[in-house]
């Protein structure tokens, strides 16, 4: 893989072409999503449709077991395969802007991340904006890893992951966490992770456009919805990249080349790597936000191999290999 960023062999760039059916994929997502969200959308309303989509479209295999907890207070759902092992748990937070959840596409992501890792998931089910703006999600996310250290999961047993929004969630969870002195996770996974509420990435403007799924003033309309006011914006709570990264436990991270996204996952894994924290980024060409969730795609299939190589790496579960 050839290498990007300013450190070097931290960032690489995956060599290959985008295959077929992301392209295919691709514009579907052009004709699909549009123009983006106007100024005054209904975000409810539009939270239920993406949940019929998503109720219709994605499947979760039949051997996933999916059980309804409350995490003291916060609802939440285990996903556990016939390979789930005891001990082994990923705390998985779900993007979505803040705003939108999408239970059967998360669901089945996190059973294919648990069958290649030996683990089960557990999925909290956070407060949305704009019903429940900042600091509702992240005090959802923390509450949700506490309670699993609660129930007598080991730290070094548990991985913390999320797409999008739940990477700035899963980072934030970890800036809570090291500033109380508890125990850290093992390690985290965070696919294209929006980390700068400023929108000061200089891909958010590169890449307007060009990503098939996300657009700019999408992010402007719903930015407002879970951030009312720009005083919060450069908070570390909000905007975890501003944040402290020192004593974090190892990152992985990926993000598509073309993507608004992509620079918050470079300047993230960047300034983690500057301040000694277990570093990779990985970029993959020509995928759409959030390709992970896609399980047909050929480089969805192989990003999850690769998540598993660092995971098992650093949490000693390669027996799952």
């Amino acid at each position: 893989m050839a290498e990007i960023g300013n450190s070097a062999g931290l960032g690489r760039l995956i060599p290959r072409r985008p295959s077929w059916r992301t392209r295919a994929l691709n514009a579907l997502l052009r004709l699909t999503v549009g123009k983006g969200l106007s100024v005054d959308a209904d975000v409810p309303a539009l939270r239920r449709y993406y949940e019929a989509l998503d109720a219709r479209y994605f499947k979760v295999e039949p051997d996933v077991r999916r059980t309804a907890v409350d995490c003291n207070g916060v609802f939440a759902e285990w996903v556990s395969v016939p390979q789930t092992r005891a001990g082994r748990v990923v705390l998985y937070l779900h993007g979505g802007s803040f705003a939108f959840r999408y239970p059967n596409a998360h669901a089945a992501l996190a059973a294919r991340l648990c069958r290649r890792l030996g683990a089960q998931a557990l999925i909290p089910d956070y407060r949305l904006a704009p019903e429940n703006p900042f600091p509702a999600a992240p005090n959802d996310c923390e509450a949700a890893y506490r309670w699993l250290l609660a129930q007598g999961f080991d730290p070094q047993g548990i991985v913390l992951a999320g797409d999008s929004a739940g990477g700035n969630l899963a980072l934030v969870t970890l800036h809570r966490v090291k500033r109380t002195g508890d125990r850290l996770p093992a390690c985290a996974v965070l696919l294209s992770p929006a980390v700068d509420c400023t929108l000061g990435s200089p891909s958010m403007v590169a890449n307007d456009g060009v990503d098939p799924m996300v657009q700019l003033n999408s992010l402007l309309v719903l930015r407002r919805h879970y951030v009312p006011s720009a005083h919060q914006y450069t908070d570390p709570e909000v905007s975890p990249l501003f944040g402290d990264f020192a004593g974090f436990p190892p990152l992985f991270f990926q993000a598509g080349s073309t993507e608004l996204l992509r620079d918050e996952a470079t300047r993230a894994a960047e300034k983690a790597h500057a301040a000694g924290v277990d570093v990779e980024l990985e970029l993959w060409p020509g995928v759409a936000h959030g390709f992970q969730i896609a399980g047909f795609l050929p480089e969805a299939v192989l990003a999850i191999d690769h998540i598993a190589r660092f995971v098992e790496a650093r949490t000693g579960w390669s027996d799952m290999a």
